[in-house]
C-alpha cells in the first residue's frame, strides 16, 4: 500500500489550499480512530481512504460537485497509486448522497460519510474560542454548536447523527473520540 509520505505527496499535487489538506488530515486522524475500534488491523487503509477522499475537491466543480469521488478514484488510479479495494470504494461510498449506487455497505465505508462533515464542526468550534486551540474545545462545546443548526451551517448533522444506527456510537461518543482524534494531530492542523 501507499505509505502516507507517498500519499500527502500526491494529495498536495492536486490540492492546494491549506484548509482542504487540514480537513483531509483531520478525517485522516478521525478515521485512524475509527479503525482502532472495529478493524484495527485496517487501520492504515482506513487512514488512507480519510486522507484521500477529497483528493478531487479542487479538480471537480465547487458548486454541482459533479463527478466527485469518482474523479478522486480516477486520479488515485492514473497516478497508479497502491491503494486496496476497500479504500476506493470507501472514497466512492462517501458520496452516496451524489451516487446511491455507492451507498455505503460497511463500517469502514459509514465511518468516511459519516465524519467527513464532522471535521468542519470541530473546526468551527475551535475558531470561536479565545485560544484557537483544538487542545481546550471539549465535547460538551462541540455537542452545543451541533445543535445550533446556524453555526457552521454547512455541517451536515443528519449524516453525522447517522453514527448511532450505522456505528452502533452515541453521537456523543462519537464527537469525543473524534475530537480526541483531532486533538492528536493538532500540530498538523495548527490548531
Amino acid at each position: 500500500m501507499i505509505s502516507r509520505d507517498e500519499a500527502l505527496s500526491l494529495l498536495k499535487k492536486y490540492i492546494k489550499t491549506e484548509n482542504t489538506v487540514k480537513h483531509l488530515i483531520a478525517t485522516e486522524a478521525i478515521m485512524k480512530a475509527l479503525a482502532k475500534k472495529f478493524e484495527p488491523d485496517k487501520e492504515e487503509a482506513w487512514a488512507m481512504a480519510g486522507l484521500l477522499h477529497d483528493i478531487d475537491y479542487e479538480t471537480v466543480d465547487a458548486e454541482t460537485k459533479e463527478g466527485h469521488a469518482k474523479v478522486s478514484v480516477e486520479i488515485l488510479k492514473k497516478e497508479k497509486a497502491d491503494l486496496p479495494e476497500s479504500v476506493i470504494k470507501a472514497i466512492l461510498a462517501h458520496c452516496y448522497n451524489l451516487y446511491p449506487e455507492y451507498e455505503p455497505k460497511n463500517k469502514m465505508e459509514w465511518s468516511l460519510s459519516i465524519c467527513d462533515s464532522l471535521t468542519g464542526l470541530i473546526v468551527a468550534t475551535t475558531l470561536v474560542r479565545p485560544d484557537k486551540k483544538l487542545a481546550s474545545v471539549k465535547v460538551k462545546s462541540v455537542m452545543k454548536k451541533f445543535k445550533q443548526k446556524a453555526f457552521a451551517a454547512g455541517t451536515r448533522r443528519e449524516e453525522i447523527a447517522l453514527c448511532e444506527e450505522k456505528l452502533g456510537m452515541e453521537l456523543r461518543d462519537f464527537v469525543e473520540l473524534s475530537l480526541q482524534a483531532m486533538q492528536g494531530v493538532s500540530d498538523e492542523l495548527g490548531l
